[in-house]
């Protein structure tokens, strides 16, 4: 099965040992590179350790987990070549994977979701990327980094 890395801060570390314990289970390996007690870190920090990370290679996907998933998931959208979602349902995690390919995904560790955060990760990884016409919109998306 697929390699996954995942980081959190301490606004969710209770998600993020349950996205670990959920994605062994189905067979993954995960490298969890977050915290595990509640001790304050800041989430750009965290996400940059993840991103640098995945972009070492073999990993299939990221999870990054802040308490609402909002700066986390902007902090790793600075980063050359990662394009990271924060769905709010399964619905958009699936198409974060197959219309924008993205390779991270991020969750808030304080939102009460209207779903199980493990039903939302599984709808992203059970999705495909569609590829065509999508592929054209990721590519502008990755050309905007050069753009500014």
């Amino acid at each position: 099965m697929a390699n996954v890395v995942i980081a959190n801060d301490h606004g969710a570390v209770e998600l993020a040992l349950s996205f670990v314990q959920h994605l062994t289970k189905d067979g993954y390996t995960v490298n969890h590179l977050g915290v595990t007690s509640n001790d304050s870190v800041d989430y750009p920090d965290m996400a940059k350790l993840a991103c640098d990370e995945f972009k070492k290679g073999g990993y299939e996907f990221g999870i990054l987990l802040c308490g609402t998933g909002i700066g986390i998931s902007i902090s790793a959208n600075k980063i050359d070549g990662i394009r990271c979602a924060l769905p709010q349902n399964s619905y958009a995690a699936s198409m974060a994977r197959r219309h924008n390919n993205v390779n991270f995904i991020a969750f808030g560790g304080r939102i009460d979701y209207s779903e199980d955060p493990c039903a939302i990760l599984d709808a992203f990884t059970s999705a495909t990327f569609e590829g065509d016409r999508h592929q054209r919109r990721v590519d502008k998306i990755m050309a905007l980094e050069q753009s500014c």
